[in-house]
């Protein structure tokens, strides 16, 4: 089974039983290091707009970043106050690998503070970019910032797609292990494509 099919049930939940709640909750524990994944839990959301919810696409997608903001600060906050040894130690237990680590240190060195801007929009980053910022002391009200800016084009491209995917939905479930391989690049073109605009629109002006 794919990754949509086995967590289907529980981001159904999240979703429908708790609305926005569900969503704030589900993005705040994503980004906590425990598995449940934003890739599931905002097109979900994005569903049930379809479907004829009152939730709205703007409205999920401002609540999805505030919830992941939040779930950010909680590790920010262990990583400023345990540093690099409690991660090594208990960071195995949240699938933060060594390696993981180390590569979230290398693009925080390189990008410096705009690595939690930019990186909350690359899915393979934007869980550990929190982990650099805590451990260097990154000024935390830049950090909120950023990281709710950065989260924005994600958590939209991720609803939208769900929106647009309604209609096709048994489709979507039938073949969700095959659609795995195409779904994250497809959120990567999307996340492209919105900040392509947003530097179009700032140079025209």
């Amino acid at each position: 089974m794919g990754i949509t099919t086995n967590l289907l049930n529980y981001a159904l939940y999240l979703v429908q039983t708790l609305g926005y709640w569900g969503v704030f909750i589900g993005m705040s524990l994503n980004m906590t290091g425990i598995e449940i994944p934003s890739e599931v839990i905002m097109p979900f959301a994005g569903f049930a707009v379809a479907q004829g919810s009152k939730m709205t696409l703007w409205g999920l997608t401002i609540i999805g970043s505030l919830g992941e903001v939040v779930g950010a600060l909680i590790v920010y906050g262990i990583c400023l106050k345990g540093g690099r040894p409690l991660l090594d130690k208990f960071g195995k237990y949240f699938y933060l690998t060594p390696k993981k680590l180390d590569e979230s240190d290398e693009w925080f060195q390189k990008h410096g503070d705009k690595a939690v801007l930019f990186g909350r929009m690359i899915p393979a980053v934007r869980k550990v970019v929190s982990i650099p910022a805590g451990l260097t002391r990154m000024d935390i009200k830049k950090f909120m910032l950023y990281s709710f800016i950065g989260n924005l084009p994600y958590a939209f491209a991720l609803v939208y797609l769900g929106y647009i995917l309604g209609p096709y939905y048994t489709v979507v479930e039938q073949y969700s292990g095959e659609l795995d391989y195409i779904f994250y690049p497809l959120v990567a073109l999307i996340v492209i494509f919105i900040i392509y605009r947003i530097i179009v629109t700032r140079n025209d002006s």
